[in-house]
C-alpha cells in the first residue's frame, strides 16, 4: 500500500541529489542536502495538518467526511508554500553558479520549481476528486447511465470519463515541466517532483483511508451487524474511494516528473551515443532520427502490453476464486447462511483458507510476466539496439503511461462511486422513484465496478512503477550499453549492408 508513492519519493530525492552533485551545489553539504530539507519540512507540516483534522474537527455528518479529508490536502499545501521558500532561502546560495545544463540559477528559481510542482499536485488532486466523487456531475452521469441503458452505457460513460480526466493533469504536468526545466534544468524537474511529494504523508493517509473503510464494511457485513453500521462504512468507503484516487493522482504526477529527471541522468551518463548536442553543449535526443523514433513507438506500446498482462492476471485469479466458491457451495449450500459463515465450531463453515491461498499464490505467480517485461525491456533494447533506441523507448513509455494511468485510475474510481451513489438511495429514475439496491440499475453498476477494480487497484497504479523502474534500470546500466548507433544489431546490419 503506497509503494508507488514511496518509490516516487525516494527516486525524486535521489535524482535531485545526483543532479545537484554534478554542479556547484556539491561545494557545501547544506546546498547538496537541500532536497532532504524539503522532505523534512513537509513531514512536520503534514503531522500538524493531520493532528488538526483528527483532534480539532468534528465529523458528525456524512457530507463532512470527504470535505475533512480533502481539506487536509489543501491546508498542507498552503502551509508548505512558505516553508518551501524558507528552505530555499536558508539552504541554497543566492545564485547557483552551475547546474547540469544551466548556469547562474537564482535560489528563487528553484523555489518556483517546487512551487509549481506543489500546486500542480493539488490541482491534479482536485481534478481527480471531481471525476471520481459522486458529489459531482461526472459520476452522477455514470450512475444515471445505469438507469437509462444498463451495464453497456455504464461502461461507455465510465471510459469516457477516464479519458476526459487525463486532460487537465497532463496540461499541469506539461506546464510544470516547461517552467521547471526553463528555470533550473533537470534539477528543477527533480525539485518539482519533490514539491508534489512534499505533502506525501497526507497523500498516504487519505490513500489508505479507503481500503481500511472498505474492509471494515466487509467485516460488518460478514459478521451480521446492523444495517446502519454498513451504511456508515459505505459512506466512509465512498469518501475513501475518492481520496484513494487523489493519492493515485499524486503518484502518477510525481512519477512523470521523476521519470523525466531519471531520463536526464541516463542521457548524461550514456556517453556520446550519437546524441545531438545543442549550442550549450547539452546532449539531446532527436526523435526524427530513425532509432529514437522507432523506440518511441515501442515505448508507447509498452503500457498497453503491461496493462493487458495485469488485467488478464486479475481475471485468471478471479476465475479461479469463483470456481472454488462455486465448488464449496455445491458441496454444502448451508455455507451461505449467516449463522454458519463466522462460526468456527460449525461443520458448515466455508473454507476461507483455500480462497486466501488462491489469492496469495496468484499475486506472486501472475506478476512474473509483467515484472519481467519492465525489467528486461531496457536491458534488451539497450544492449541490442543502443542508447538512442532506449532513449526513445523511455520517452514513449513515459508519455503514453501517464495518460493511461490517470484514465484507468479515475475510471475505476468513478464506477465504484457510481455504485455507492445508487446504493445510498440518492438516485431517482425518470418517474421520480428512488433506485434501490438489487434493482437492474444497481446490478449494472456492480458490473462496472467489477471491471473498474483491476483498473484502479492493479493496472493504473502499476504503470507508475513501469515508467520509473525502466528509467532506473537504464540509468544503472547506462555506461554498459553500446553507444554507437544501433548497438550490436546496428553493427551486424552494417556488416550485412
Amino acid at each position: 500500500m503506497g509503494a508507488d508513492l514511496f518509490g516516487s519519493f525516494a527516486e525524486s530525492t535521489c535524482a535531485a541529489l545526483v543532479i545537484g552533485s554534478q554542479g556547484s551545489l556539491a561545494s557545501e553539504w547544506k546546498y547538496l542536502a537541500f532536497p532532504l530539507t524539503i522532505s523534512a519540512f513537509g513531514l512536520g507540516i503534514c503531522f500538524l495538518t493531520s493532528f488538526a483534522a483528527t483532534h480539532l474537527t468534528n465529523v458528525n455528518e456524512e457530507a463532512k467526511i470527504e470535505k475533512t479529508l480533502k481539506n487536509q490536502l489543501l491546508f498542507s499545501t498552503i502551509l508548505m508554500t512558505p516553508a518551501l521558500y524558507l528552505c530555499t532561502y536558508f539552504f541554497l546560495p543566492e545564485t547557483i553558479a552551475t547546474l547540469p545544463g544551466k548556469d547562474n540559477v537564482k535560489s528563487w528559481h528553484v523555489f518556483f520549481c517546487g512551487f509549481c510542482g506543489l500546486w500542480s499536485g493539488l490541482i491534479i488532486g482536485y481534478i481527480t476528486e471531481y471525476y471520481t466523487s459522486h458529489s459531482y456531475k461526472p459520476v452522477r452521469q455514470v450512475a444515471q447511465a445505469c438507469v437509462e441503458g444498463g451495464a453497456a452505457t455504464n461502461v461507455i460513460y465510465g471510459l469516457a470519463l477516464g479519458y476526459l480526466s487525463a486532460i487537465i493533469p497532463a496540461v499541469c504536468l506539461a506546464i510544470t515541466t516547461y517552467i521547471a526545466h526553463d528555470l533550473a534544468g533537470f534539477y528543477g524537474i527533480a525539485i518539482a517532483a519533490l514539491g508534489i511529494l512534499s505533502t506525501l504523508s497526507i497523500g498516504l493517509t487519505i490513500d489508505a483511508f479507503g481500503p481500511i473503510c472498505d474492509n471494515a464494511g466487509g467485516i460488518a457485513e460478514m459478521s451480521g451487524m446492523a444495517e446502519q453500521v454498513r451504511d456508515r462504512t459505505d459512506a466512509l468507503d465512498a469518501a475513501g474511494n475518492t481520496t484513494a484516487a487523489i493519492g493515485k493522482g499524486f503518484a502518477i504526477g510525481s512519477a512523470a516528473l521523476v521519470s523525466l529527471a531519471l531520463f536526464s541522468g541516463f542521457i548524461t551518463l550514456a556517453g556520446d551515443g550519437g546524441f545531438t548536442v545543442d549550442v550549450h553543449g547539452n546532449k539531446t535526443v532527436d526523435i526524427l532520427e530513425p532509432l529514437p523514433f522507432a523506440g518511441l513507438i515501442i515505448g508507447a506500446m509498452l503500457p498497453f502490453w503491461f496493462t493487458a498482462l495485469t488485467m488478464k492476471s486479475v481475471g485468471r485469479a478471479a476465475s479461479e476464486m469463483v470456481m472454488e466458491i462455486r465448488k464449496q457451495w455445491a458441496e454444502d449450500p448451508l455455507i451461505l447462511e449467516n449463522e454458519h459463515c463466522m462460526d468456527p465450531s460449525t461443520e458448515h463453515r466455508p473454507d476461507y483458507n483455500r480462497c486466501i491461498k488462491i489469492s496469495t499464490d496468484a499475486s506472486l505467480r501472475e506478476m512474473f510476466a509483467p515484472g519481467a517485461l519492465v525489467m528486461l525491456t531496457p536491458l534488451f533494447v539497450g544492449f541490442l539496439f543502443g542508447v538512442q533506441a532506449l532513449a526513445g523507448v523511455l520517452a514513449g513509455a513515459l508519455v503514453s503511461g501517464v495518460q493511461m494511468a490517470i484514465s484507468q485510475s479515475n475510471t475505476g474510481g468513478a464506477w465504484d462511486n457510481a455504485k455507492k451513489y445508487i446504493s445510498s438511495g440518492q438516485l431517482k429514475d425518470e418517474q421520480g422513484k428512488v433506485v434501490l439496491k438489487g434493482s437492474d440499475a444497481h446490478k449494472a453498476a456492480i458490473i462496472g465496478d467489477t471491471v473498474g477494480d483491476p483498473l484502479k487497484d492493479t493496472s493504473g497504479p502499476s504503470i507508475n512503477i513501469l515508467i520509473k523502474l525502466m528509467a532506473i534500470i537504464s540509468l544503472v546500466f547506462a555506461r554498459a550499453f553500446p553507444t554507437d548507433k544501433g548497438g550490436y544489431i546496428g553493427r551486424l546490419f552494417s556488416k550485412i549492408k
